[in-house]
């Protein structure tokens, strides 16, 4: 696995002139690209216990966010300026709640066998479960504060698999 540390800095969407441009990836070949990204969200404990017992009177919190995350990242391209609309394969979430230390942890993973990465649906999906999260519990709970959304892994084309942790972004 390689680093993104150890990777030049290229500004993709720009052109010779310096002008904006959506990247032209007519000639990549199709090949398989996942891309795993991480959050969280932290509250008071008992927010959490109320969304793990079903108990928050606008419904299933976590169901919601779900199907909120996977919307999101199927509309990624509408969204996202210059982002390339994507032929998605998987997308799913998966929610780890903690309500000793008041947070829930998000993982979304989304997969294609396109010509470009599903990193940045990843980071959609996730951020807008978090932002669901939010919405359905704000009314109980005005501490809530999202953090620390990032992609955590990257794989296909001819980067390989990349694996990144919250202190390489900082």
């Amino acid at each position: 696995m390689s680093s993104p540390i150890d990777k030049p800095q290229q500004l993709t969407h720009l052109d010779e002139q310096g002008n904006i441009h959506m990247v032209d990836v007519t000639t990549r070949p199709d090949t398989m690209r996942e891309a795993i990204a991480k959050g969280r969200i932290r509250m008071q404990p008992e927010t959490v216990r109320l969304i793990e017992h079903n108990q928050v009177s606008k419904g299933s919190v976590l169901e919601t966010a779900k199907i909120a995350g996977i919307m999101a990242a199927k509309q990624t391209p509408q969204l996202i300026p210059l982002c390339h609309p994507l032929p998605m394969t998987h997308i799913d979430l998966h929610f780890l709640l903690d309500s000793e230390q008041g947070c829930i942890s998000i993982e979304g993973r989304t997969r294609t066998t396109y010509k470009t990465g599903v990193d940045v649906e990843a980071l959609t999906a996730v951020t807008v479960a978090a932002l669901t999260i939010y919405d359905m519990c704000k009314g109980l709970d005005t501490t809530i504060t999202l953090e620390q959304a990032y992609v955590a892994q990257k794989s296909g084309g001819k980067s390989g698999t990349v694996s990144f942790t919250p202190e390489q972004r900082s």
